[in-house]
């Protein structure tokens, strides 16, 4: 794409010298309403290669004109970040509407009429039937990472937006994987859209090595700790189930590693200050799910670990995708045992995963004569038990013996006769 006039020096300043393969395939396509899907891989450019296009056919004052929905609060305000000095450069307002954070302040950012909101599809949804946003002069309606935004509740809940806005509003996907949902939109949304696939020609990605560290949950958490004391080491740690993450967290906090968690329960400033955390240095380990790292853009990230085996080869292609991005290197760890191994093997056969080991403090995937053990406490030493002579049998006299129990029949006379007076 040719970069417009307003945005030539903010592109200079952020180092960028070419555009990636997306930015070039989907702007002229944008730039003429075209309805497309693009695919191309994690860390590529894709929020400029949707951005600039629509920024640049915005109308300064002329209400809502564009619209950008991402799955999770992180995504969305990341997307509006990246945004904003080009929306500005343009005389273009722009905000984010995410749930999770205060809808009463939102209400009062409408007040400024902007052309271009980044908002999660659920709070987005509330406010359009609250008649708080109106969609009636909506020209674009882009849907980032739409394998994942288009999953119930998303699906149903951007097929309601999209009907509330214009039938010619323009319709633009994104994603780094496909999905089968994305060779249904016509029957979803009506309209036909063109599939602009790049990941075969993109060359953004850095070198990746993908590794596996084998062992069971209790060496698992103990060789975080030590992976997050090793040099300029710090990484996202991923996790299938909130339990699994919450467990971890506090066996961490124990240990004294510098660590935050991003769930999805989380209040959104808590989340935004452990993202912020983790860019500033200030933390070696970020803890979260699939859905609250979704998309996320960590600057030269060196590694990505899973905790657990991802579910599928989709979720660990979102994964990794978080390190080795626009040409640096990075590093990608899967913990777990022989079956897991298996599991990994067969999710990731795209990649070469090699075993890894953690020997003193640092990784090789040589195999060492011993390798770093988790601490574990002394096992306690059973006393010895002094030899003792074996007494005597005792004769058993009729006395010491039990007394019997008394037949049922006076059992029952017994309790029937219980409180009564007795007589002699």
């Amino acid at each position: 794409m040719t970069i417009a006039e307003p945005f030539k020096e903010l592109w200079a300043e952020a180092g960028f010298t070419e555009e990636t393969a997306i930015q070039k395939a989907v702007s002229q396509p944008l730039r003429t309403d075209e309805n497309i899907v693009g695919l191309a891989p994690t860390g590529s450019g894709k929020t400029l290669a949707f951005g600039l296009p629509i920024l640049e056919k915005l109308v300064p004052d002329d209400g809502l004109q564009a619209l950008i929905m991402a799955p999770s609060q992180e995504l969305a305000i990341q997307t509006r970040d990246v945004l904003q000095p080009y929306a500005k450069a343009a005389g273009l307002t722009m905000i984010g509407l995410t749930g999770g954070a205060n809808v009463a302040r939102q209400k009062e950012q409408l007040k400024k009429h902007p052309e271009i909101i980044v908002a999660t599809a659920g709070r987005l949804l509330e406010l359009v039937n609250g008649h708080r946003v109106s969609l009636s002069r909506l020209v674009t309606m882009v849907i980032d990472e739409a394998d994942e935004l288009l999953r119930e509740p998303g699906l149903s809940q951007v097929r309601e937006i999209a009907e509330a806005a214009p039938a010619d509003v323009q319709l633009a996907f994104f994603s780094a994987t496909s999905s089968p949902i994305l060779r249904e939109l016509p029957k979803w949304f009506g309209q036909e859209v063109e599939t602009i696939d790049v990941r075969a020609i993109d060359k953004t990605r850095g070198p990746v090595n993908h590794y596996f560290m084998q062992g069971g949950r209790e060496r698992e958490v103990e060789w975080l700790g030590k992976l997050a004391r090793m040099d300029n080491f710090s990484a996202l740690v991923f996790f299938n189930k909130n339990s699994s993450l919450g467990r971890v967290a506090g066996i961490l906090r124990h240990q004294k590693v510098r660590f935050a968690t991003l769930e999805s329960k989380d209040r959104s400033v808590s989340r935004k200050q452990s993202l912020a955390l983790l860019r500033k240095g200030k933390i070696d380990l970020l803890l979260v799910t699939d859905l609250a790292g979704r998309g996320l853009d960590i600057p030269k990230l060196p590694a990505v670990i899973n905790f657990e085996v991802p579910r599928n080869s989709t979720v660990y292609i979102h994964r990794a995708g978080r390190t080795g991005r626009m040409g640096n290197a990075g590093t990608v760890i899967t913990m777990g045992d022989d079956h897991d191994l298996r599991d990994l093997r067969r999710i990731a056969s795209d990649y070469d995963v090699q075993r890894v080991y953690l020997v003193d403090g640092k990784l090789t995937t040589d195999k060492p004569e011993h390798e770093d053990e988790p601490e574990r406490p002394a096992k306690r030493v059973a006393k010895p038990v002094a030899a003792t002579r074996p007494q005597p049998k005792q004769e058993t006299r009729e006395t010491d013996k039990p007394a019997r129990k008394p037949h049922h029949k006076n059992r029952a006379r017994n309790r029937k006769s219980k409180g009564k007076p007795q007589h002699k």
